[in-house]
């Protein structure tokens, strides 16, 4: 008898662990969640702050003239209508990546893809 008392509550213990840990587990992986959201929102943040002042800098005059760089900022961070040709720009900081509208533009300008269009109203 003794023995299975003894059995009982060693699984209850163990059940009691398990259910600790599930709640532990649970709550480190939003906590995980929450640490990538922010870290992600952080990378993105400093990568727009970058787009900024990047065109100031003296290795941007290697690309492009700052003077006829415009800024726009979505699908690509600017285009510059320099003397020599007009330059579709994306700024890239750390490890990001082009996303797939950028890659779509950047495939439409190598395929030569573009037309000019004028309006008149």
């Amino acid at each position: 008898m003794d023995l299975i008392l003894l059995l009982f509550l060693i699984i209850g213990v163990l059940v009691l662990a398990l259910v600790f840990l599930y709640s532990r587990f649970s709550s480190l992986k939003q906590s995980y969640t929450d640490l990538t959201f922010t870290y992600k929102s952080a990378a993105v943040k400093h990568g727009q702050h970058w787009e900024q002042f990047v065109p100031f800098m003296d290795a941007f005059t290697k690309v492009a003239q700052r003077e006829n760089f415009v800024f726009i900022g979505m699908p690509i961070d600017g285009i510059s209508f320099d003397d020599n040709g007009i330059k579709f720009i994306e700024i890239k900081t750390g490890k990001s990546q082009l996303n797939q509208k950028q890659k779509q533009v950047k495939d439409h300008v190598q395929k030569k893809n573009v037309e000019w269009i004028e309006l008149r109203f």
